[in-house]
């Protein structure tokens, strides 16, 4: 169950806290009702959250000092634009671009072409500071705290004795800085965020405390906390170098395990912590895509069709798009949050199937862009391909997205990866499992999609698509 987004002003996406709490901890009981259990018969609890969005509150009252900021949320736009374009900006670059040359530590490779974007956390927390009166009074008596929505819920399930947050997510902040595995003072000097708001970081699979006994009615151990996308790779279980998982969700995710080496490339792609079990320590490369679910549920809500199970069908009623082409930018795009969402091409023969194949068309077009740009930089030889979430359900993007990367792709017989992720995480923490190998035999595989095009066939369609791509930034 996702909670309803808030949209305050164009542009602002936000979540309720007290609906995000309440929604929880209401699946969390329908959950084991369903399953026909009591609540003292379980042995932990794993969380995993969205990651990006987050919230402050007053560390001693716990009294929130606005409602979370989505990770969709575009208000940072002009600062993203502003920091951009700056000279000091060019002046961090070339610093550490010599950094780099002299020393040739991959560590000053990334701040070398750092840029800003709306989707980081840390642009949107540098608009709170400047905003929020109340939290910059706050933050100087250090009385403001920060969290991720894990952290929120950690602090909620455990009535404030618990603050943290794990490694996956503070990675994926963008003010963690996974080389020293800190958060990072030089990002928050520049952009004014107090570093006094952070919460202590611990491993991913760990005993982080135990539920207050009145929530659920026994006090239930949390033996995990981790981000989505970093929970639905280990629920895939891609454990090894090469591994490639890809969900597509309400945006679209590939993630590359690149064991213990922490790889940072100019451009698309961005370094994480995949999470951190004792000694252990797994790095990904992520590459993402906005707005896929979200079209998806656009369409649906424009009544192009009723029931998003038949959308494969209706693509694959018509032999192309009859050169229509969709422009994703529904939400935000971390490259251009201007990017004008539009149909290119209609004419008076289109029909609903053109629309509806168009907008799957540009969900394996945009899978073949990034796939292309991972086997390019990423210098790793990519293993098994094992897609999740909901629109991995259609079997139209599957086979297009297979025919276009000349890859095979697997499915999982159930597709919320992100949920078995903490599963798994937390059953190992808790000793229900002793290792891996059995968390391997668990898995189910209820479709593997092959290459049976060509991926040149899908050439003039895709080349249509890249020019109307052109020119539609910066709306």
């Amino acid at each position: 169950k996702q909670v309803e987004p808030l949209y305050p002003r164009p542009g602002w996406v936000e979540l309720d806290p007290e609906m995000l709490w309440k929604q929880f901890i209401g699946v969390i009981k329908e959950a084991v009702q369903a399953a026909g259990l009591h609540m003292r018969q379980i042995a932990g609890l794993g969380i995993s959250t969205q990651r990006g969005t987050f919230i402050t509150w007053h560390k001693r009252t716990g009294k929130p000092f606005h409602n979370f900021i989505s990770w969709q949320d575009l208000r940072s736009a002009d600062l993203v634009n502003s920091w951009n374009k700056s000279l000091l900006l060019k002046v961090i670059h070339v610093i550490f671009t010599v950094l780099h040359f002299l020393t040739g530590n991959d560590r000053y490779l990334a701040p070398s072409f750092l840029t800003f974007s709306t989707h980081q956390t840390s642009m949107k927390l540098s608009w709170v500071f400047k905003n929020i009166h109340e939290a910059q009074e706050a933050a100087k008596k250090n009385n403001c705290c920060f969290g991720t929505v894990d952290t929120w819920l950690l602090y909620r399930l455990t009535k404030g004795s618990v603050y943290a947050t794990d490694y996956s997510n503070a990675s994926s902040t963008g003010i963690f800085e996974p080389f020293t595995k800190c958060w990072n003072p030089t990002l928050c000097n520049l952009l004014s965020i107090p570093m006094s708001i952070y919460p202590p970081v611990k491993d991913t699979s760990f005993n982080f405390g135990s539920t207050a006994s009145e929530i659920f009615g026994v006090p239930i151990p949390i033996m995990a906390v981790v981000a989505d996308q970093q929970s639905a790779m280990f629920g895939e279980c891609c454990f090894h170098p090469g591994d490639v998982k890809l969900t597509m969700g309400t945006g679209g995710f590939w993630n590359v395990n690149t064991g213990e080496h922490l790889f940072a490339s100019r451009g698309s792609l961005y370094p994480l912590i995949g999470w951190k079990i004792g000694e252990e320590v797994v790095y990904l490369t992520e590459g993402s895509i906005s707005d896929i679910g979200t079209a998806i549920k656009w369409a649906l809500d424009m009544e192009l069709f009723t029931n998003v199970d038949g959308t494969a069908e209706m693509a694959q009623s018509v032999s192309d798009s009859q050169g229509v082409c969709f422009i994703p930018g529904l939400q935000v795009s971390g490259d251009d949050p201007y990017l004008c969402t539009s149909f290119v091409g209609l004419k008076p023969s289109t029909n609903r199937n053109h629309l509806v194949r168009a907008i799957l068309e540009s969900v394996a077009f945009r899978n073949k862009l990034l796939y292309d740009i991972i086997v390019k930089k990423v210098h790793i030889p990519l293993q098994t391909i094992r897609a999740d979430g909901g629109v991995s359900n259609n079997s139209f993007v599957m086979q297009m997205t297979s025919d276009l990367i000349n890859k095979k792709i697997e499915k999982p017989a159930n597709v919320d990866m992100s949920s078995l992720g903490a599963a798994f995480l937390a059953g190992l923490a808790s000793g229900f499992w002793t290792d891996r190998k059995q968390l391997k035999k668990l898995r189910r595989v209820e479709a593997v999609f092959e290459p049976q095009k060509d991926s040149e066939e899908y050439r003039p369609a895709m080349d249509a698509w890249l020019q109307a791509m052109k020119r539609s930034p910066h709306w």
